[in-house]
C-alpha cells in the first residue's frame, strides 16, 4: 500500500526510536488499539443516544449501546484549540498555557501527550484530520511525532474540487491507516472531524455532504429552549449586538427559515460523521481487531444553535460545555449498555487512553481515568471542576466559573461592573433563572465565588514537575 510522505517520514522517526530504545515494550499481552474519535461542536443532545429523536446515528448509538455512555461530560475551556490542547496533554488551559490558536504544544507537552507516549511504547500512531493546536507553521512539527499524519492546521474546507466531501475524505484517510494495521502490533488512530462545524464566512455555513441536503425535508424543527429573545433582552450591552455570538446568530439563524434550514445541515453533518464511524467499525470487524479495539468518542465542545440569541459557544452555559462521551471497552469487566452520571471532563481522555495503553499518567495530570467507571467501580470522584475562557478576542467576552454538579456559577470578570450568573441545576437544569442577586441564596453564592478562587489559586501554582490535586 502506498504511503503518504508523512507516514515515510514517521516509519523513519519509529526506527531511529527504537534503535535508542524506545521500541515494542515486552508484555505478556498485547495492549488494546485505541480509537479516538473526536467531532467539532457536536453537544451532548445531539444525537440519539444523548436524546435526541431526529438525528439520524445508528453507529453513534451503537458505541453507546456497546459500551459506557457519560451523561454529564463537559469541556474545560469551550474553543477548539484550548480544548484540543486539553485532550492532548490532559491539562487544564491555565496548566498548558494555550489560549488561542496561535501557540503549538511544547516538546515537554509533546512528550507527555498520549501520542507520543504511546508511540514510545510500540504502538503505532496515526491522526487524521482538523488538528487544531498551532497554526500552518507548526504542522509539520506536529507531523513527525505520528507515524502516520493526515492532520491540517486551521478549518479546511468542507467542498474541494475532485475530493469527496471533507467527512468522507477523512474517512478514507481513517480505512487507510486501519488497512496498514496488522494484530501483531497495537495501533492508536485519533480521528478529528470538522463537522458539524460551521465553514466560517461561506453561506449556508454548515455545508453538509450535497447527498445528504434532502434527508430532512418535509420536517418541520420544534425550536429549543430560550429562543423566546426574553434571556437575551436581559443581558448586558456588553454581551448583546456587538459580540461574536450574536453577530453569527444573525448570520445563521437570523429568521425562522434561516434557523430551520441551518439546524438541518447541521443534523446532517453529524449524520454524516455517523456514516463514517460506521465504516471504520465495518473495517475493524472484518479484520478482526474490533473485539480489542477501545473507541472513544466524544466532542471538542458545545454548541448555541440560536438558544439566548446566540451562535457559536464560548460561555458557560450547558448548550456551550456539555459535550457527549463514550467509551467501548470490549475488554472483560466493562459494563457494556451503562451509563453514568459522574462529572467527566475532556481532560480525562489523555489519561484515559494511556490507562488503556497499561501506561501510568504523571503525577503532575489534571485528568483522570475514566477506566474504572467503565468497568462500573466506584471510585472516589470529583464533585466539582473549574471552568476557564480566556481567549483574547474584542467581541468574546473572557469568563471563569465553577460547576458543583446542583449549582453553576460564572463572571465576566473584566466587564465593568463584573457580571455574574448562578443557576441551581438541581431544581432548573435549563438555568432560567439567574440567581447571582438572590439574597435567598447568597451564602450558597458566597461557597461558589469562594471555591472559584481557590481552583484559581491552585491551577495557577501548579508546576509540570509536582503532583497535582484539587483543591480542598
Amino acid at each position: 500500500m502506498r504511503q503518504t510522505r508523512r507516514e515515510v517520514l514517521g516509519t523513519l522517526a519509529t526506527a531511529a526510536g527504537a534503535a535508542l530504545g524506545c521500541g515494542p515494550r515486552a508484555s505478556r499481552e498485547r495492549p488494546p488499539n485505541v480509537l479516538f474519535l473526536l467531532t467539532d461542536d457536536q453537544r451532548f443532545d445531539m444525537f440519539g443516544a444523548g436524546g435526541n429523536p431526529i438525528i439520524r446515528t445508528p453507529n453513534m448509538d451503537r458505541l453507546a449501546d456497546e459500551g459506557v455512555l457519560f451523561t454529564n461530560n463537559y469541556v474545560t475551556t469551550s474553543i477548539c484549540a484550548v480544548s484540543r490542547a486539553s485532550f492532548f496533554t490532559g491539562l487544564y488551559a491555565r496548566c498548558h498555557g494555550i489560549h488561542g490558536f496561535a501557540t503549538p504544544l511544547s516538546d515537554e507537552q509533546h512528550q507527555q501527550s498520549y501520542p507520543v507516549r504511546l508511540r514510545e511504547a510500540g504502538y503505532r500512531t496515526g491522526f487524521v484530520g482538523k488538528y487544531g493546536v498551532g497554526n500552518a507553521q507548526h504542522i509539520e512539527d506536529a507531523a513527525k511525532r505520528f507515524d502516520y499524519f493526515e492532520g491540517w492546521p486551521g478549518q479546511g474546507q468542507y467542498l474541494v474540487p475532485g475530493r469527496a466531501h471533507m467527512t468522507e475524505h477523512l474517512g478514507n484517510q481513517a480505512l487507510e491507516f486501519l488497512q496498514g494495521t496488522t494484530t501483531d502490533q497495537p495501533w492508536n488512530l485519533s480521528v478529528s472531524f470538522k463537522a458539524p462545524h460551521v465553514q466560517d464566512g461561506v453561506a449556508p455555513y454548515f455545508i453538509n455532504d450535497p447527498r445528504l441536503d434532502d434527508m430532512y425535508d418535509g420536517l418541520r424543527l420544534q425550536q429549543f429552549p430560550h429562543m423566546d429573545g426574553s434571556y437575551y433582552r436581559s443581558l448586558p450591552e456588553f454581551l448583546q449586538a456587538d459580540t461574536e455570538s450574536r453577530i453569527r446568530f444573525e448570520r445563521r439563524f437570523g429568521t425562522p427559515e434561516r434557523w430551520e434550514e441551518s439546524v438541518k445541515r447541521y443534523y446532517a453533518l453529524i449524520h454524516g460523521v455517523d456514516l463514517q464511524i460506521g465504516r471504520m467499525l465495518a473495517a475493524l470487524e472484518a479484520n478482526g481487531q474490533l473485539d480489542n479495539t477501545v473507541v472513544i468518542f466524544t466532542g471538542d465542545n458545545g454548541f448555541f444553535l440560536g438558544e439566548r440569541g446566540w451562535a457559536g459557544k464560548w460561555y458557560m452555559h450547558e448548550e456551550s460545555i456539555r459535550t457527549p462521551m463514550v467509551i467501548r471497552d470490549p475488554r472483560p469487566g466493562a459494563r457494556a449498555g451503562t451509563r453514568r452520571r459522574e462529572m467527566t471532563l475532556n481532560i480525562d481522555v489523555c489519561p484515559t487512553i494511556l490507562s488503556a495503553a497499561g501506561l501510568e499518567a504523571p503525577p503532575s495530570m489534571n485528568g483522570r481515568d475514566l477506566l474504572p467507571l467503565v468497568r462500573g467501580e466506584s471510585p472516589d470522584w470529583r464533585t466539582e471542576w473549574f471552568y476557564e475562557h480566556l481567549f483574547e478576542h474584542p467581541r468574546v467576552p473572557k469568563s471563569e466559573g465553577v460547576h458543583t454538579g446542583d449549582w453553576k456559577y460564572f463572571v465576566f470578570h473584566e466587564a465593568q461592573p463584573q457580571h455574574e450568573e448562578a443557576y441551581h441545576l438541581a431544581v432548573d437544569p435549563h438555568e432560567t433563572i439567574n440567581l447571582a442577586n438572590s439574597e435567598q441564596h447568597a451564602a450558597a453564592l458566597d461557597r461558589l465565588r469562594s471555591r472559584m478562587q481557590a481552583w484559581k489559586e491552585n491551577l495557577e501554582a501548579w508546576t509540570v514537575d509536582s503532583p497535582w490535586s484539587e483543591p480542598a
